[in-house]
C-alpha cells in the first residue's frame, strides 16, 4: 500500500522528530569515563590551587582545578585511610562495618562485606571496564598454609592464625600461601583488573599484587626504617623497592588508559601511595622544592596526576571523562609540620588538627571535579560534600536506582556539579582514628568526645581536668575550632546528639528501610548515646 503523496512530508517529519528524540535521549544517557585519583595523606594546603602561599607549586592539579570545580568544604568520611576507602567504594560509613576504629594492615581480613555493592560493581553492570591501580588497604582473604616448621606460639590446631599472630606481626607471613589466589580483593569487588599493594606503603607484606595473585612472594625480611622514610620491618619480595612504587603504579595507570579505545566507558580508581610514609621522593624529585622531602614528594604526586591528564588528552578522552582528585584524609604529622612552618607552609591552612583527629584538619580534604561541558570550569563551591557521595553520584549519572541495602549514606553530588542545586547534604558524620564521632549540620559541629580523638593534643584521655564531655563549634565563626560553645548552647548539643544517635541506630542516613550495623549498636565508642535518651 502506497502512502498518499500529501502525507509523505508528514511521515518524514515524524520520522526525523523520532530520530532526533532518540538521539537526544542517547546523548543524555551517554555515560562518561570516570577517573578517581586519590592522594594519600595530602592536605589542602599542599596544593597551590588551594593555597596561594604554598611553598611549592602543583601545576597539574592546579590545571585540573581551572578546568573544573574546586570544593572548599569537602571531607573524607574518616580521618584515616582504611575507613575512607571503604566509604568511597561503598557509599556507607565504615563504622557501620566491622571496622569501628583504626585501620587495616597488610594481612587484615576483608572489610567490605561479601555481596555488598561497590561503585566498581555498579559501573561494571552498566558496561564499564573497571580497573584499580595502587593502594587497596581494605583487607584480603589470604590463602592460608600451616608450615610444619611454624614456631610453637603459632602452632594452634584449631585457631585462626590471627589468634596467635596478629595481622600486623611479620610472623603472620608464615601462614600465607603466596602461590594461591587471595579472595575478596578488588577483582571480587567489581574491578576487572587490579595492580598494586595490599595496604599502606609502610605496611608489609612488601609485594606486588596483580588481579588476585602475588606477583612474586617475599623472600626475606627488610629492616624497619625511621622518619621520613619510615616503614615497618617485615617480609619483602626481591622485585619490590619502596622508592619505585609511585612511579610503577603511575605507569600502570597510564598503560590502562592507553589501552582504552572508546568503545566502552571505563572507570579507573587510581589510589596513590603518596605523600604517605615512607616519604621517599624519586631521585628526579629529591631536593626539587628546596624545602623538605615531603614537599618534594607532593610535587611528585602532582607529576603523577599530570601523567594521567596527559594521556587523557593525547587519547582524545578528556572531553567525556569525569576526573576527580581528592585525598583520603588530612595531612599526617609524619610530614613534620613544625619543619614545614619554617618554610611558611601550612598543609592544613589554619585548621586545627591533622590526620587521625576529629578536628577539621583530620578530614577536610582537597576535592576537585572536572567534567568538560558539564561542570563549570574554574568554579569554586562551598557546599558540604563528602567522598561517600561518589556512589550515589555514579548511580544518578547512570540514571539507575540503588538497592535499598546499598550506599546507605551516599547523596548524589550531580545537582551541585551541574549547577542545579547549591546544597544536597544536610549533615555529615565525622570519625577519628580511635572511633570518636562528630556530627556536622550547617555551621555547627558537635564532637562527642572531650579531646582530639586522634594524635593531636589533647590526646584521647588527656583532656584537661574539668573539660566538658563534648565539644561544640560554630565553623562559620570559628573555623580553627578554638572556642568550645558546649556550655552556651545546650539546646544545640541536645539536638545534634539526638540526631546523630538516630542516624547511627537507623543504619543509614538516606531515605529507605532501617538497616543493621555490623556487630549491632553496642560498642565502646557509642557510650555517649546514653546521654541522649
Amino acid at each position: 500500500m502506497k502512502l498518499p503523496r500529501l502525507l509523505l512530508p508528514l511521515f518524514r517529519a515524524l520520522g526525523l522528530a523520532a530520530f532526533a528524540a532518540a538521539s537526544a535521549g542517547a546523548a543524555k544517557v551517554a555515560p562518561p569515563n570516570i577517573v578517581y585519583i586519590l592522594a594519600d595523606d595530602m592536605g589542602r594546603g599542599d596544593i597551590s590551587a588551594y593555597n596561594p602561599h604554598s611553598a611549592w607549586p602543583t601545576p597539574h592539579i592546579d590545571s585540573l582545578a581551572r578546568g573544573g570545580m574546586q570544593f572548599a568544604d569537602a571531607h573524607s568520611s574518616s580521618a584515616v585511610c582504611t575507613p575512607s576507602r571503604y566509604s568511597i567504594l561503598t557509599g556507607r560509613y565504615a563504622w557501620r562495618s566491622r571496622l569501628k576504629e583504626r585501620v587495616a594492615f597488610g594481612y587484615s581480613a576483608p572489610i567490605i562485606e561479601p555481596g555488598r555493592l561497590t561503585v566498581a560493581s555498579l559501573l561494571k553492570t552498566h558496561g564499564y571496564t573497571t580497573a584499580m591501580v595502587g593502594k587497596w588497604h581494605l583487607g584480603f582473604d589470604w590463602a592460608r598454609s600451616r608450615p610444619s616448621n611454624a614456631p610453637a606460639q603459632l602452632d594452634a590446631s584449631d585457631e585462626e592464625p590471627s589468634q596467635r599472630a596478629p595481622e600486623n606481626n611479620p610472623a603472620f607471613s608464615r601462614w600465607v600461601d603466596y602461590t594461591k589466589p587471595f579472595r575478596q580483593g578488588p577483582v571480587d569487588d567489581g574491578f576487572d583488573s587490579f595492580f598494586g599493594i595490599s595496604a599502606s606503603l609502610d605496611m608489609f607484606p612488601y609485594v606486588w599484587l596483580r588481579n588476585d595473585r602475588v606477583v612474586a612472594p617475599p623472600t626475606h625480611e627488610i629492616a624497619g626504617s625511621k622518619l621520613p622514610a619510615m616503614w615497618r620491618a617485615g617480609p619483602i619480595a626481591d622485585d619490590f623497592a619502596h622508592i619505585d612504587v609511585l612511579p610503577r603504579i603511575t605507569t600502570e595507570a597510564v598503560d590502562f588508559l592507553q589501552r582504552q579505545d572508546g568503545r566502552r566507558p571505563f572507570f579507573l580508581y587510581f589510589a596513590l601511595t603518596a605523600p604517605h610514609t615512607p616519604i621517599i621522593p624519586a631521585q628526579d624529585f629529591a631536593g626539587r622544592t628546596h624545602t623538605t622531602p615531603y614537599g618534594d614528594f607532593c610535587v611528585q604526586v602532582d607529576q603523577a596526576v599530570g601523567e594521567v591528564l596527559r594521556v587523557l588528552k593525547e587519547r582524545h578522552l578528556e572531553e567525556n571523562t569525569l576526573v576527580i582528585f581528592a585525598a583520603d584524609n588530612g595531612c599526617s604529622p609524619a610530614a613534620n609540620l613544625p619543619q614545614l612552618r619554617t618554610f611558611h607552609h601550612d598543609p592544613q591552612m589554619g585548621l586545627r588538627g591533622a590526620k587521625a583527629d576529629i578536628y577539621e584538619g583530620g578530614h577536610r580534604i582537597p576535592f576537585i571535579v572536572r567534567w568538560p561541558g558539564r561542570v563549570a570550569a574554574n568554579s569554586h563551591n562551598d557546599a558540604l560534600v563528602c567522598q561517600i557521595d561518589f556512589m550515589a553520584t555514579c548511580a544518578e549519572l547512570l540514571d539507575t536506582p540503588l538497592p535499598a541495602n546499598a550506599a546507605e549514606d551516599s547523596v548524589s553530588l550531580l545537582p551541585i556539579l551541574t549547577g542545579k542545586s547549591a546544597q544536597v547534604r544536610e549533615t555529615l558524620v565525622n570519625h577519628s582514628v580511635n572511633g570518636s564521632f562528630a556530627l556536622r549540620q550547617g555551621p555547627w559541629k558537635l564532637c562527642l568526645c572531650p579531646d582530639s580523638g586522634g594524635w593531636s593534643d589533647p590526646k584521647p584521655g588527656k583532656a584537661p581536668p574539668g573539660s566538658p564531655p563534648f565539644q561544640l563549634f560554630n565553623l562559620d565563626q570559628d573555623s580553627a575550632e578554638t572556642t568550645n560553645l558546649y556550655a552556651e548552647h545546650p539546646e544545640i548539643v541536645r539536638r545534634l546528639g539526638e540526631l546523630l544517635k538516630q542516624q547511627i541506630l537507623r543504619g543509614r542516613t538516606t531515605p529507605g528501610p532501617v538497616e543493621q550495623n555490623t556487630g549491632g549498636d553496642d560498642w565502646p565508642q557509642l557510650a555517649w548515646m546514653k546521654q541522649f535518651q
